[in-house]
C-alpha cells in the first residue's frame, strides 16, 4: 500500500512532469491501492485558490482512502520524539506536518510516495520510514 504525499498531488493537479509524478501515474494505471494522510487532505484544501477549486478538491479527496493517526497523547509523543531525534542527528525538519505524514506512513506500514527531499533525509535517519522509489 502507498501513501501519496501532498507534494505529488500538487504536481499532479498542476500538470507538472517529474519522476515522482510518473511513478504516481504508474500507480494509477496499475490500479494499485493508495491513500493520503489527513494532513495531506488539510494541506490540499487550505491551498485552494478559490471556492470553486476548494469544492472540486474536497469532492475529489472525499473519494480517497484517508489514513488517520490515533488521537492519543502517545501519537503526539511519537511525533515529538521523531522531530527531536532528527534534530539530535543534525536534521531540523521544516514542517511538523511532514513529521506527522511520515509517522502516518510508518504507523500504517505504507510506502511513502513524495516529491519533497525532506522525506528522503528523514528516511536516512528513521529506519521504519519506507520510500516508494520504483514499482516492481
Amino acid at each position: 500500500m502507498i501513501l501519496v504525499d501532498t507534494s505529488v498531488l500538487v504536481d499532479y493537479f498542476r500538470g507538472r512532469e517529474n519522476e515522482k509524478l510518473k511513478l504516481f501515474e504508474l500507480v494509477l494505471s496499475q490500479k494499485m491501492p493508495y491513500g493520503i494522510s489527513a494532513y495531506t487532505y488539510l494541506e490540499l484544501l487550505q491551498g485552494s485558490k478559490n471556492d470553486k477549486e476548494y469544492t472540486v478538491l474536497k469532492e475529489y479527496l472525499s473519494t480517497q482512502t484517508i489514513y488517520l493517526l490515533p488521537e492519543t497523547i502517545e501519537t503526539y509523543e511519537k511525533a515529538a520524539n521523531a522531530f527531536y531525534n532528527l534534530r539530535r542527528k543534525g536534521i531540523t525538519p521544516r514542517s511538523t506536518i511532514d513529521v506527522l505524514i511520515a509517522l502516518t506512513a510508518i504507523e500504517h506500514s505504507l510506502l511513502l510516495l513524495h516529491n519533497d527531499n525532506d522525506f528522503d533525509v528523514f528516511a536516512e535517519k528513521i529506519a521504519d520510514l519506507k520510500i516508494l522509489t520504483k514499482l516492481v
